[in-house]
């Protein structure tokens, strides 16, 4: 096996194409066609195979192989890093898994942290829901994801814990209220936001005794504001990730009692075997994030 035989597989596998794949690599499809059926008699299994409705599929085999050649890339990459380090720079490619909100509220400011000090560092950002983001980090896809709690998988890097909020409507009866405590919330229509909100709120609602009635699921939290100011329901989110000044005139935010969490954390398959730049990556959210 030839590292340019492992790329090449990892690169097929991440855009689902032979002629993709080649066109990122620079190989004429034929020659990946080559690589692939060299590759395949050279450890005598069949790695991929042709799908009419699904395009170029893994055999059950090739995705545990896939996981492999993704490590020993990674030992490649740490080796340079390694070898750079020495001479005094970073250089890498830390790909990132990340859920929508974290994207917007912190992804930007590590960016510009990491880039002032080690401009020659490279970030690939995957978006996705809280359980993609862990079968990526299982596959090895991503080297390091933001989740959310529970998680008994991946050893992971405590980052902050956000207070989080009810939302509702200016004419909502709740609103008169001084303290609105989980039980008031009992049967009434919420607004579930995904992308990290639902563990939290599922929990929140089973330890006080209260029934949730999870009227509408949504993945981005503008719209749940929107659907707030339409009187369609109420919603628990964080404040620390949104921008108040879009906050729609009738929304307003109230304290809930008991005070509801979300708990965030940066999670890697092993810190050990984590990259330098991985390693940097998780050190700058802590210095500016940690609480």
């Amino acid at each position: 096996m030839t590292h340019s035989q492992l790329k090449l597989l990892v690169k097929i596998a991440d855009t689902g194409s032979f002629t993709r794949a080649g066109q990122e690599l620079n190989m004429t499809q034929p020659a990946v066609s080559r690589a692939i059926s060299t590759l395949e008699a050279e450890l005598g299994v069949t790695l991929l195979i042709r799908d009419r409705r699904k395009g170029i599929v893994l055999t059950e085999v090739g995705k545990r192989i896939l996981v492999l050649f993704r490590d020993i890339l990674k030992g490649f990459d740490k080796v340079d890093q390694e070898v750079a380090a020495e001479k005094g720079f970073e250089v890498g490619l830390i790909r990132i898994g990340s859920f929508p909100a974290a994207s917007a509220h912190f992804l930007p400011k590590i960016f510009r942290v990491i880039g002032e000090k080690y401009p020659r560092l490279r970030f690939e950002l995957h978006e996705g829901s809280i359980d993609e983001i862990k079968e990526w980090l299982a596959a090895r896809t991503i080297d390091v994801g933001w989740i959310i709690p529970p998680n008994d998988e991946f050893e992971a890097v405590p980052l902050l814990k956000e207070r989080m909020s009810l939302f509702l409507r200016e004419d909502h009866p709740l609103q008169s209220l001084d303290t609105i405590h989980v039980k008031h919330l009992d049967n009434e229509p919420m607004i579930i936001c995904k992308g990290g909100y639902e563990t939290p709120i599922y929990e929140l609602f089973e330890r006080a005794g209260a029934r949730i009635q999870a009227k509408f699921v949504v993945h981005n939290v503008n719209t749940a504001l929107n659907m707030i100011q339409e009187g369609l329901g109420m919603a628990i989110m964080s404040n620390v990730s949104l921008s108040l000044s879009s906050l729609p005139p009738n929304v307003r935010i109230r304290s809930l009692e008991p005070q509801p969490y979300r708990e965030i954390t940066l999670a890697v398959p092993s810190l050990e075997e984590s990259s330098l730049a991985v390693k940097l990556f998780i050190q700058t959210a802590k210095d500016i994030f940690s609480n």
